[in-house]
């Protein structure tokens, strides 16, 4: 069972019309039950890291998922549910994420310069790391390096462990836009909102 976690706060027909397309057998759900039993865990969400963490609290969801995480049961994070595996972040000190990756979420500096703005909206591309280092993520089998994919985000992922990055992209500053580890991935683009491209790698993520 493909579990997509319900806490208010995601585009969450979106993605699970695009796994509809593909196939896959989907519950939508904020029962912590669920997530205990799921094969398989997205996290998807749009919105502020504070917000987020106190609904997810407030549903008892958050103990759940990081046991998840723990087990290997194999997790997609993506935009808001990449943010909240660290520690903390710029849009709401104080408030603790999952602390499951080392690091915290910071802001886009501002001005960016070039005339670009933030929150940082549209498509862009996904490139491997600038040191060259670190293998290729399954998720990304058969997607092209350097491909575009659609983002929308004020803020992005800053791990301590530079080996977690799968993907980079350049916004004014470069940043993380894709992180792996084991059988936990998180992206800070929609691949529910990336057509082709998009829908590829989620079929290699219920692949696993």
């Amino acid at each position: 069972m493909i579990v997509v976690v319900d806490y208010g706060m995601g585009n969450l027909r979106s993605v699970s019309k695009a796994l509809d397309t593909l196939g896959a057998s989907v519950r939508i759900t904020n029962e912590p039950a669920l997530i205990e039993r799921a094969q398989k865990l997205i996290v998807p969400g749009v919105g502020a890291f504070g917000a987020a963490v106190t609904e997810l609290e407030r549903r008892g969801l958050v103990a759940p998922i990081i046991a998840a995480i723990r087990r290997q049961v194999p997790y997609l994070g993506i935009c808001l549910g990449l943010q909240l595996l660290f520690d903390a972040s710029d849009e709401s000190p104080g408030t603790r994420g999952f602390g499951v990756l080392p690091g915290r979420v910071r802001r886009f500096p501002i001005p960016l310069g070039d005339g670009l703005k933030v929150p940082h909206m549209g498509w862009n591309r996904i490139s491997p790391r600038a040191d060259g280092q670190g293998p290729r993520c399954p998720l990304l089998n058969d997607i092209p390096d350097e491909s575009f994919f659609y983002f929308v985000h004020s803020y992005y992922g800053d791990p301590a462990d530079r080996s977690l990055v799968a993907r980079e992209t350049e916004y004014g500053v470069r940043f993380a836009s894709m992180l792996w580890r084991d059988r936990l991935f998180a992206t800070q683009f929609h691949p529910e909102k990336s057509q082709a491209l998009g829908l590829k790698l989620l079929s290699n993520f219920l692949s696993l």
